[in-house]
């Protein structure tokens, strides 16, 4: 019987990687901090718009000032 090895390409760089490789699901440290750098610079941003968990008010944190 063979086994399947689960795998995906690194989001940096493409590269297919193992996910039993060490910095799965990066193929490298330095793809890993590429990756940190665009979300710190804006590259990367998630698209949902902020809802307030209680009420899903979408206008959350609007009305307390700060967005």
């Amino acid at each position: 019987m063979t086994r399947r090895v689960r795998s995906l390409r690194c989001p940096a760089c493409r590269k297919i990687v193992l996910a039993r490789d060490p910095e799965f699901p990066f193929c490298s440290e330095r793809c890993r901090t590429i990756d940190l750098g665009k979300w710190a610079s804006g590259g990367h941003v998630i698209s949902a718009p902020l809802n307030n968990p209680e009420t899903g008010d979408s206008n959350y944190p609007d009305k307390y000032g700060k967005k």
